[in-house]
């Protein structure tokens, strides 16, 4: 497995792929990788002739008061781990190879980025599909994995790709989750011991919505209040938001009515801010 840390060689690389007729399956990620990472790469290389996973942790897509200093990095142990899970290449730029100082650019996603996650992080989608798209042009794949954890993120890359037209499939793989529910993170490191266990109230929430909805509920705010008693009741430190979408336009919804409801929510332990989401198929 070759390591590239200059994107003129990563760009290069991927062009002779090309040529050679072979198929480009890509995972982008910020490192730390953990089990939900590495259902990624499996599924690229069930994908593609050539698998590429990226290690980059983004400070575009961080803001001011985030983790970006402290988020968890061991690109050995990275390494190890995406070899054995099938990558060909680990593109592992520095922060200076991907941002020059006049650096000006910028991709947005208007209107879905500015609700549920982008309305607690303002600038954070911009910079994950400014990150995403130059990601694109430097690794050209033919087809892109991203992990259904991060619902929103995966709804705007694909507009993203739709609207400026990117040649590339993307793929949304299911979370996977560690043996008691709590979808699995990079950040779960930084839950205490207590708080890991309380975690996991997030994905009985989310059951019960489910249940709930599939019995014939389709009140949102009756659903949302009984979610929120079961999360209070695990003492977080915050609840960001409870929300129902309907999944093919990511737009918010009062009653259930559509096929398909993506129910997602944000929730603090302590200074840890963890994400989750489930989608109910209505029959």
């Amino acid at each position: 497995m070759r390591v590239i840390e200059l994107i003129k060689e990563m760009q290069k690389t991927a062009e002779n792929y090309r040529l050679q007729g072979k198929k480009i399956a890509f995972v982008p990620t910020m490192g730390y990788l953990h089990g939900g990472h590495l259902s990624l790469i499996r599924l690229a290389r069930s994908l593609g002739d050539i698998v590429i996973v990226s290690v980059f942790v983004n400070p575009k897509q961080f803001g001011p008061n985030e983790d970006y200093d402290r988020y968890p990095r061991d690109f050995e142990r990275d390494k190890k781990l995406a070899y054995e899970s099938g990558a060909d290449i680990i593109f592992y730029p520095d922060a200076k190879e991907m941002y020059s100082p006049d650096f000006l650019c910028y991709v947005e996603v208007e209107h879905i980025s500015c609700i549920l996650e982008g309305a607690f992080r303002p600038m954070h989608f911009r910079g994950v599909c400014t990150v995403v798209a130059k990601l694109f042009n430097i690794v050209k794949p033919h087809i892109a994995i991203f992990g259904q954890k991060d619902a929103q993120q995966a709804f705007i890359i694909k507009k993203m790709v739709k609207d400026l037209n990117f040649d590339i499939e993307i793929v949304t793989a299911p979370i996977v989750r560690e043996n008691d529910g709590l979808a699995m993170s990079s950040r779960n490191v930084y839950l205490s011991e207590s708080e890991r266990k309380n975690a996991t109230a997030l994905y009985k929430a989310l059951q019960h919505a489910e249940k709930r909805i599939v019995e014939g509920e389709r009140s949102v705010e009756k659903i949302r209040q009984e979610m929120l008693k079961i999360l209070e009741s695990s003492s977080p430190s915050q609840i960001d938001y409870v929300a129902f979408v309907d999944s093919s336009t990511f737009q918010e919804i009062d009653y259930v009515n559509s096929p398909e409801v993506l129910v997602a929510l944000a929730v603090r332990y302590g200074s840890t801010r963890l994400i989750d989401n489930i989608i109910v198929k209505i029959s």
